[in-house]
């Protein structure tokens, strides 16, 4: 039976022939229905709503011609189906598949070639295998692995060649550590030291090129340090200097006796 709703179409650009689909008898359970709830439809969502319904037939879908029915079968077939598609020549299953593939089978895309692939494994993976990632060629991907990594070890990726990922690990370098990117020639970089550096360490960026991290400067550091930024050349951080001194002050008087 061909469909007669207009716009319905199977994953083929076909008229939908449910006659010649292999779930037809699931249609008189209310299993499946084009329109709403079809395996073979081009859409979707409404390959979605079937397997939602018939989750035991997903396995048997990880093969099916159309790249967008395999990856919605591999978001519902158990994991260790999941094998079969593990070379999947299109990286939209592949990136379905590197997101619940067991471990093990993870590292079958850590050098996938596609960068949506790589990035959800860079999500998932452990250990070495993690480590392993920090010299992927996508600066994304490497930020990735700046966040996850443990943070005795993050500081392995300081010097990456994308600031994002500088940017990243200075805010989860261990506060002892944080100082030896206070010259990052990057200032996004710089900003996020400034930001965790122990206040007895901010006048390694005192005198900052850029005024952006001499503001964070002078929003953390206190008593002598922060009267000596008072004739700083911005605008902006002069005002905070001084608005912030006269916090100390009145804090200062308001303690006397």
């Amino acid at each position: 039976m061909t469909t007669t709703e207009p716009g319905i179409v199977a994953w083929n650009g076909e008229p939908l022939d449910c006659g010649v689909c292999p779930f037809s008898g699931l249609r008189d359970e209310g299993l499946c229905l084009e329109g709403r709830a079809c395996a073979q439809d081009r859409y979707a969502p409404r390959v979605d709503r079937f397997m939602r319904q018939n989750p035991a037939l997903a396995a048997s879908l990880l093969t099916h011609p159309y790249f967008e029915v395999r990856a919605v079968a591999a978001r519902h077939a158990e994991p260790e189906a999941l094998r079969w598609v593990l070379k999947d020549p299109d990286e939209t299953v592949r990136s379905v598949v590197a997101l619940r593939v067991p471990g093990g089978d993870l590292r079958k895309f850590l050098r996938d070639p596609h960068r949506e692939v790589r990035i959800r494994a860079a999500s998932r993976a452990e250990g070495e295998d993690l480590v392993s990632m920090a010299s992927d060629s996508d600066y994304y991907v490497r930020t990735l692995v700046a966040r996850r990594l443990p943070e005795r070890i993050v500081s392995l990726m300081r010097h990456d060649a994308d600031r994002e990922v500088r940017r990243t690990v200075a805010s989860r370098l261990p506060e002892t550590d944080v100082a030896s990117m206070a010259f990052d020639s990057e200032p996004s970089v710089r900003v996020e030291v400034a930001r965790r550096i122990p206040t007895p360490q901010l006048g390694l960026l005192a005198k900052d090129p850029d005024w952006r991290v001499r503001w964070e400067v002078a929003a953390r550091a206190v008593g002598v340090r922060l009267r000596a930024m008072v004739d700083d050349e911005d605008e902006l951080v002069r005002e905070l200097v001084e608005r912030r001194i006269a916090e100390e002050d009145a804090q200062t008087k308001g303690g006397e006796p």
